[in-house]
């Protein structure tokens, strides 16, 4: 079996738009992506490489990836050499660094498809040295873990790693990168140790013949907040996509996910009736239920039974009884009298809508509140199951119900 036989074209399969028949889907706006760089990209006045590990946050690394090149970024970030090679099969030919997914003979497979491979163990020098025995040569990134303790050399290590790289010729460090714990959170001292603490390991890996070219340390929240850690590039993910990754700072972003669905079903049922799963929920009067065709198996949580909202004509359900894996329920009464609401009707759980009774938005921010977890695992969690649909400039469409 040969490389090409090895690559994949995508890591799972998606849903396809063009076979759906249920009509849950997400929709992707292309340009409020292409948008938020360029927004970020002013901000910082540095290169951002854009992060579409994890299929680009569930937007779609593929189509996300190649709207950012054709915006101007020089890079792509990813995860593992899988989410490396799937870019490279849809013929992405940026430079795509591969953060921390090489496994194995995943160097091999690195250096093959032209991906840059990160460093960040002494143990990988040895798959370094076999490189070069076998005549071959690699550009790598060199992590350093200050403080985030989780991938990278430490500080002790720095000086004889990198006296080993600079011996080997057959190996260009073109990089040199950490990671914020804590770009985040409110206190910024940790992140300021941390700024220093890469200086120092940058001050030790020159004074060992190491030259790179490009530095990176900032996430998101570092890029908006950290001026002085910008360096030659940022590497920006969950801003690309429209959440905010510090509220205090940064600019304008317009978010990029949407997720939609239906009515299935209509019923008015009377006080006291049960709702869903084990009854948990109880109609407190006559309501109006709308069933949706949507659960947790499509990554809306669990967790979100009787607590989330929807969106039907623009104005705002209330999620009643407990999500199931496949559907949950909706109350529509005050919609259904005001507006009236029909099988076949749009609902929107996450993203904007405009309607009949006005018009509403809602966020991953919300609903990562509500469940008591980040926009970055809202986001991710979306199934592949639900398909996705790729738009440019939603974010001036008006969506009538």
């Amino acid at each position: 079996m040969n490389d090409s036989d090895r690559r994949p074209t995508s890591i799972l399969p998606r849903a396809n738009i063009d076979d759906a028949v249920r009509p849950t889907r997400a929709e992707i706006d292309l340009s409020a992506i292409a948008a938020n760089y360029q927004a970020v990209s002013r901000y910082v006045g540095v290169d951002v490489w854009g992060v579409v590990k994890a299929d680009a946050y569930g937007h779609g690394a593929v189509e996300v990836g190649s709207t950012l090149v054709d915006a101007g970024a020089k890079g792509l970030c990813v995860a593992l050499v899988e989410e490396g090679l799937e870019l490279r099969s849809a013929g992405v030919s940026a430079e795509i660094l591969v953060m921390s997914g090489v496994y194995r003979d995943g160097l091999d497979e690195a250096i093959d498809a032209k991906l840059t491979p990160v460093i960040f163990d002494r143990a990988q020098l040895e798959d370094l040295a076999r490189v070069g025995r076998r005549g071959r040569t690699a550009r790598v990134h060199l992590k350093i873990d200050t403080g985030m303790s989780r991938l990278g050399i430490t500080l002790p290590e720095v000086e004889s790693v990198c006296e080993i790289l600079a011996s080997m010729p057959h190996v260009r460090v073109d990089g040199l990168m950490t990671h914020f714990a804590n770009a985040d959170c409110d206190d910024a001292s940790y992140t300021d140790v941390q700024i220093d603490r890469f200086a120092e390991a940058e001050a030790i890996a020159r004074r060992c013949g190491l030259a790179p070219t490009v530095r990176h340390a900032c996430n998101s929240a570092g890029a908006f907040r950290f001026s002085r850690a910008r360096l030659e590039a940022v590497r920006t993910g969950i801003a690309l996509y429209g959440v905010a990754p510090f509220p205090h700072d940064g600019p304008a972003l317009m978010p990029a996910f949407s997720l939609r669905t239906a009515v299935l079903a209509l019923r008015e049922v009377p006080a006291g009736t049960p709702v869903g799963y084990a009854g948990n929920y109880r109609c407190a009067s006559t309501t109006v239920l709308a069933t949706i065709p949507i659960g947790y198996a499509d990554g809306f949580f669990r967790r979100l039974s009787s607590e989330a909202e929807a969106l039907v004509a623009g104005g705002r359900a209330r999620v009643v009884g407990n999500v199931s894996m496949d559907m949950a329920s909706i109350d529509v009464t005050q919609i259904a009298k005001s507006v009236g609401v029909a099988v076949g009707d749009e609902v929107v759980l996450l993203g904007s809508q405009r309607g009949r009774m006005g018009s509403g938005l809602i966020r991953a921010e919300e609903i990562a509140a509500r469940v008591g977890t980040i926009p970055y695992e809202v986001l991710c969690a979306v199934s592949r199951r639900v398909p996705r649909r790729f738009v440019r400039d939603a974010h001036t469409r008006a969506t009538s119900t």
